[in-house]
């Protein structure tokens, strides 16, 4: 009798996470925001969609959740590949577009300001911010299409 052998592949075990949130409404067109341990915030419509000024809305949140998300991967990966990374800072804008039937972001753009040490880390800066766009895992779980312009310097 012939004997067959199978490759039987490992299963990787990812962890999940859980996150948690809570609102409560204050009236009108706005809530309070907050999660255990962290301090609340006001949030409410944007004034587009007959809502207030000068407070964080959930299309704030949407943009600055790439954006932060993007600026954590990279600095992660930084900090890993050891690249002299002097300064980072970011300006982002959200398109927010009526597609078939409803509003919804279509791109989100982020200007990245990235300063190096020297000139040689220019390139593995480039390849930094890449890959931190690859893999934010905020970026990987929505459908708008982001764009990442970048301008990286060094300090030199």
């Amino acid at each position: 009798m012939e004997q067959t052998t199978q490759s039987v592949k490992p299963t990787v075990k990812h962890k999940s996470f859980d996150f948690h949130t809570e609102i409560s409404w204050l009236g009108g067109k706005a809530g309070h925001l907050s999660s255990e341990g962290k301090p609340q915030f006001r949030v409410a419509s944007p004034p587009e969609f007959k809502g207030e000024a000068g407070v964080w809305t959930p299309e704030d949140l949407f943009v600055a959740a790439i954006e932060s998300c993007v600026l954590m991967t990279f600095s992660t990966f930084a900090h890993h590949r050891k690249l002299n990374l002097i300064s980072y800072e970011s300006a982002a804008d959200g398109k927010l577009e009526f597609v078939d039937g409803s509003y919804r972001f279509t791109t989100v753009t982020l200007k990245p300001k990235i300063r190096v040490g020297s000139s040689d880390e220019i390139g593995k800066a480039e390849k930094i911010l890449e890959s931190a766009h690859r893999k934010c895992l905020i970026s990987n779980s929505v459908c708008a299409r982001i764009i990442i312009e970048p301008e990286i310097v060094s300090a030199s």
